[in-house]
């Protein structure tokens, strides 16, 4: 008969001893789920610091002492929610800021900008989401280590001074013509960051995995995609559509997302890691006239990614859904045009900027974002917007 029970699972997990706190994981809370289904064994731990590097030694610690659990099978998963420290004498804490280090001395000259810079990116490579604000902002020392010497932190309209930001992702733009997001990833070269642009039909799934191909050979390894081809053309009444033309928008807007989840997801799983974010829409969720292949191929796509997060959310593999609105982009144009639906009569003002779903699909990829997995989120949603640091609060 086996032993296969919370409670034993608990003792087990309780031998496993956290190498940075000193404390076993069951004392700190770190075990935040423990099911035992069909005599597997599915394990979920959130660490309060940022520790990527040290997820692959924990999760083997935790493995070996439920060898014995009674498990045919034991899944762990392994994730970052970093916490917030008490602050000093009970002050207010920065609104999207979790913890302050503050480097100082006596005196000049010792070496304080290059110890924040060694702290920052030493926080950043382990998952945490880092700024640096230094007295000598426009000194040498930090522009000149961190790559941006040549760049200037700018003011935006409501006050607030805009960051250089530095150590980007190395990026992939694929979409069927070249020239614009070649002209895309020009931009981010001359940031001094690196980009290709790669031409690919995402409706053709050997054409998605030529780009992923392109991706390792180039850069070494996949770490995100994001989902975001999609057409709205034609719009107009069901019942006068052609059927060539709507099963032509279902194949780029579904068929598309499967394509791009196909190609990545085999590779993510055998790393242990990777980001997929699905931009989505209100028509997944509400039928809008003259948008009928929009709406269906959106609402199919959204249950596309949640069978995804349940098929592979024990792979570490992290899954979002993204609502962004209506954005300022070329579709509007189309939309507009058309003079069908309350989407088509909006001001051009009342529709978000792309720097807006830019910045948050930016945010989503950290781990900042973790308590979200599995959801789709919607730009609308003021604590969305506060915690992708689009407002203060």
């Amino acid at each position: 008969m086996t032993n296969l029970n919370q409670e034993n699972v608990e003792k087990l997990l309780s031998t496993v001893v956290d190498k940075y706190t000193s404390k076993d994981i069951v004392s700190t809370k770190s075990v935040k789920a423990i099911i035992i289904e069909n005599e597997k064994l599915n394990i979920e731990v959130v660490l309060k610091y940022p520790a990527s590097s040290y997820h692959d030694e924990l999760k083997k610690a935790i493995q070996e002492a439920l060898s014995n659990s009674g498990a045919s099978e034991v899944a762990v998963s392994i994730t970052s929610k970093i916490s917030s420290h008490a602050t000093q004498n009970v002050a207010n804490a920065l609104p999207g800021i979790k913890n302050i280090i503050a480097v100082a001395s006596g005196k000049g000259g010792v070496g304080k900008s290059t110890t924040s810079v060694n702290l920052a990116l030493a926080l950043h490579s382990e998952g945490a989401s880092v700024a640096i604000l230094d007295a000598d902002i426009y000194g040498p020392s930090q522009p000149r280590m961190l790559g941006v010497k040549d760049l200037k932190p700018e003011g935006a309209e409501n006050g607030n001074m805009m960051p250089v930001l530095a150590h980007g992702a190395s990026v992939v733009l694929a979409a069927r013509t070249f020239d614009q997001i070649e002209d895309n990833a020009q931009r981010i070269r001359d940031n001094g960051d690196n980009a290709i642009a790669v031409t690919c039909d995402v409706s053709n799934f050997q054409a998605m995995e030529e780009v992923v191909k392109r991706c390792i050979d180039e850069f070494g390894k996949l770490d995100i995609l994001i989902g975001n081809a999609g057409v709205i053309d034609p719009i107009g009444p069901l019942v006068t559509s052609n059927p060539d033309s709507w099963a032509s928008a279902v194949q780029i807007n579904l068929i598309g997302s499967y394509n791009g989840l196909r190609a990545v997801l085999p590779i993510m799983q055998a790393q242990g890691s990777g980001t997929i974010i699905n931009v989505s829409s209100g028509a997944a969720h509400s039928p809008m006239e003259g948008w009928s292949h929009y709406c269906a191929a959106k609402a199919a796509t959204a249950m596309l990614l949640n069978n995804a997060q349940l098929e592979h959310a024990n792979d570490g593999i992290r899954f979002f859904g993204f609502r962004p609105g209506t954005v300022a982009t070329y579709m509007q144009a189309a939309i507009k045009a058309s003079g069908i639906n309350p989407v088509s009569q909006m001001d051009p003002s009342d529709h978000f900027q792309p720097e807006w779903p830019a910045q948050t699909l930016t945010w989503l990829c950290t781990l900042d974002a973790d308590e979200f997995l599995g959801q789709e989120l919607n730009m609308k949603d003021e604590e969305i917007q506060r915690r992708a640091g689009l407002v203060l609060g």
